[in-house]
């Protein structure tokens, strides 16, 4: 990868990789969506069934983009909220929200211990994370992002799925960061007492998805 970026491992903080730059971060989205962000985006929000006045989590938010769209679709009766083990993160995605007039919360903590409490939130969603943590960490992270969904709410993954030969950018991204089977990720879910609705391709690079409610 780029010289600027910082990672590291935390077992304090995630047990997984953790990116620090978050000009890097911009970047390298631009870069694996061929310039298809927004695209991507509203494709993610479509899935994840957003409606007016709900009230959503966005874990793993990096630098806010997709918490900023996703407060534009809930709008002014829901509220979104963002976390990040990286504090460079959430502090580019609270100037960005910020700048956009929203209000938005971004904070920084991890997701095998969200400091909200039980059944609090419609919808949670989580984007190209989980193939940052270790197997332990992405059942702890379900479990907990299961423990602050309502009843009847949404969890909303999508992860890289490893299922395609991949070439340039993308293919030394997921040799540096991996990806998460599709089946292990419904499998995921299903352990943390999740019921899957809908799953499969994004259709963008090997991107896949899994909607999961808790019933």
């Amino acid at each position: 990868m780029i010289d600027t970026v910082e990672q590291r491992h935390s077992g304090a903080a995630s047990g997984g990789i953790i990116l620090h730059s978050p000009r890097f971060y911009d970047i390298l989205a631009w870069f694996l969506m061929r310039g298809r962000e927004g695209a991507f985006r509203e494709r993610v929000l479509d899935l994840a069934r957003l409606k007016p006045g709900e009230s959503i989590l966005d874990v793993g938010c990096g630098t806010g983009t997709l918490g900023i769209a996703a407060k534009q679709r809930v709008g002014p009766t829901g509220s979104v909220q963002g976390i990040d083990a990286s504090p460079e993160m959430i502090a580019r995605a609270n100037a960005k929200g910020r700048k956009a007039g929203l209000d938005i919360v971004f904070r920084n903590e991890s997701i095998e211990a969200l400091s909200f409490r039980d059944a609090q939130f419609d919808v949670v969603l989580s984007t190209l994370m989980l193939h940052h943590l270790p197997r332990q960490v992405r059942e702890r992270g379900v479990r907990e992002m299961r423990r602050v969904l309502k009843p009847g709410g949404r969890l909303l993954v999508v992860d890289f799925g490893g299922l395609e030969q991949q070439k340039g950018l993308l293919a030394h991204f997921h040799q540096r960061h991996g990806h998460v089977n599709p089946t292990e990720i419904i499998t995921l879910l299903s352990a943390a007492g999740l019921t899957v609705m809908e799953s499969g391709a994004m259709g963008m690079k090997d991107m896949h998805f899994a909607l999961a409610t808790t019933g």
